[in-house]
């Protein structure tokens, strides 16, 4: 345990730049999947890593307390106190970065579902600030204003419609969520959660690019979105716009990635690693509470 458990917390720093590597690689729709279950596997190895370094306390606590520095008795000290303490702290602040992850998402869905009433999955506010978001729900629903529609042309509302559609199709909200909660649970694996982010619009403009049927145009309405901003950041939303509109507008514009699979390599490599690690952690955690409790017991 000495080693292992350290380690989960180590290779979330690779999964980042190997998702990076992947997204060039892959089509969107398949690297934003492989790039969540990554974000997903390596916040879970790390918390379950920080996790066992604070139940190490649990040795200063009667009845165990009384075992305590005895070396004659042989009981392992895997990580000093002051390590177990800090892992303590560090699991709480973990949870209260989680549950308030979980809130901001919760009170923007809702914030965004009061706006307007959907009639056939579509809501259009009459307000002049230009913007356009799927808003999930059961069932989640298309929401744009007049001011987002007055700045297309008819194709370029297909688009909007197609891209808004598309997200709520493939529930890439539950991915964008998955990944930010990820990043709630490790703060390293915030660019990860950014690249998901990108590559569920990513997605979303490939099917657009798909049902329309031309390229130029998704392009054409990306960059116009862009231009008009939002001002609005809802965080459960998926929008036409965004930050990385110009990534987007570039890619769009050229021809349709073609897949190269060994992509996938370095992402899926390290997240056997991880789970492997991970394993061998609570394994040696056992052994180490065995020893513990059977001081207890026998």
């Amino acid at each position: 345990m000495r080693v292992w458990v350290y380690l989960p917390l180590l290779l979330s720093v690779l999964f980042p730049l190997a998702a990076t590597r992947m997204a060039a690689m892959l089509r969107p729709l398949a690297a934003v999947r492989v790039a969540t279950a990554g974000a997903a596997v390596a916040a879970l190895a790390c918390t379950c890593s920080v996790t066992l370094l604070s139940l190490t306390l649990f040795d200063d606590l009667p009845p165990l307390s009384a075992y305590e520095g005895r070396p004659e008795l042989g009981l392992p000290e895997p990580v000093p106190d002051w390590l177990g303490l800090i892992a303590l702290l560090v699991v709480l602040v973990l949870v209260f970065r989680l549950f308030r992850e979980v809130l901001r998402r919760r009170r923007a869905a809702r914030g965004l579902r009061a706006i307007k009433t959907p009639y056939a999955g579509l809501a259009v506010a009459d307000l002049p600030e230009p913007f356009a978001v799927a808003v999930p729900g059961r069932p989640g629903h298309v929401l744009v204003t007049s001011g987002m529609l007055s700045l297309l042309d008819a194709v370029e509302r297909r688009v909007l419609l197609a891209h808004e559609r598309s997200h709520l199709d493939r529930h890439h909200h539950r991915l964008v969520a998955i990944a930010a909660y990820s990043a709630a649970m490790n703060p390293l694996l915030s660019r990860l959660a950014s690249l998901v982010t990108y590559l569920v619009e990513r997605s979303a403009d490939e099917d657009a690019a798909a049902e329309v049927g031309d390229r130029d145009v998704v392009a054409r309405a990306v960059a116009k979105a862009s231009l008009a901003g939002s001002g609005h950041g809802f965080a459960p939303a998926l929008g036409l716009h965004g930050s990385t509109s110009i990534e987007r507008v570039v890619a769009i514009a050229g021809p349709q990635p073609s897949p190269r699979w060994r992509g996938l390599l370095w992402v899926a490599a390290l997240t056997v690693v991880e789970i492997l690690v991970t394993v061998i952690a609570i394994v040696g955690f056992a052994h180490v509470a065995g020893a513990w409790l059977s001081m207890v017991f026998v």
